[in-house]
């Protein structure tokens, strides 16, 4: 198998190495120059298939210079560009160097395989009609707070990457903002101990606070509802300043949410608002 000289875009397994494709295996061995984010994991990979190949490191930090080099070598050789896990790009490094060679007039080629994100989606059992991927939520509380709120309104199904230690604590304010939404958890997709589990960010918050969950995981929350009733602004404002009196935002938000039929995340939105006044 030959390949032209250029760029290519390698998406290596998320867990299973049985799941590397052929041709992804083919472009790795004719690759001069295999550019990383850590060595030691596209090493392993690497070992793996009975390949020695000259690797360097690309990540966020890699400069302008580093950029420039590798695309010269992919002028006139494979240069191949892969992620620890999963198709490069998806909340990885390397957009900057594909945008750069498109604009030296360097070949840019993809090599398709596995993604947490597509497969995540596959087996959760949540709309995938539509979706929005949002990478990581933030680590603090109230940027992660506020963007859920920002995310609120969209009516489509939301996916996200965590971490165990920070898991529990997003699931407790998915709850607080999104109440009843199904969400999904996925976790060691491909590998010895996959697990997808199902309910509401409440259910798994209490499952997961109990001992933080290990390995790589994908957070997906369902869609709002799309029959929630319609309800006077005036009235459900003068609900939520009553509700306000003895109650947190968050379940003041509640309430009038399940009052009115609403969704509860612009109630909490708009209950925040009002608390800070």
């Amino acid at each position: 198998m030959s390949f032209e000289s250029g760029l290519y875009v390698v998406a290596t397994p998320i867990g299973n190495l049985a799941d590397m494709s052929q041709r992804a295996i083919a472009v790795l061995d004719a690759a001069e120059i295999v550019a990383v984010e850590d060595s030691r994991v596209t090493g392993k990979l690497l070992h793996h298939l009975g390949l020695k190949k000259k690797m360097r490191r690309y990540n966020d930090h890699s400069s302008t210079n580093d950029r420039d080099s590798l695309i010269a070598a992919a002028r006139d050789g494979v240069v191949a560009l892969v992620s620890d896990a999963g198709t490069p790009l998806i909340s990885d490094p390397g957009y900057k160097l594909v945008r750069a060679a498109r604009e030296a007039g360097v070949p840019v080629y993809t090599i398709p395989g596995a993604s947490a994100v597509i497969a995540a989606l596959s087996i959760s059992g949540l709309p995938t009609d539509r979706f929005l991927f949002s990478g990581f939520l933030p680590n603090k509380a109230k940027a992660r707070a506020d963007a859920l709120l920002e995310l609120a309104p969209i009516k489509a199904t939301l996916v996200f990457y965590e971490s165990g230690p920070r898991l529990a604590a997003s699931l407790e304010t998915i709850s607080e903002i999104y109440g009843d939404r199904d969400v999904a958890v996925a976790r060691e997709l491909t590998k010895k101990f996959e697990e997808v589990v199902t309910g509401t960010a409440a259910e798994l918050a209490a499952r997961y606070a109990v001992q933080d969950p290990k390995g790589e995981i994908v957070l997906i929350i369902g869609p709002p509802s799309e029959d929630a009733a319609t309800a006077d602004a005036g009235d459900v404002d003068a609900a939520l300043r009553e509700a306000l009196q003895s109650m947190s935002a968050a379940k003041a938000a509640g309430a009038i949410a399940k009052k009115f039929g609403l969704e509860r995340a612009a109630l909490y939105a708009r209950a925040t608002e009002i608390k800070g006044q």
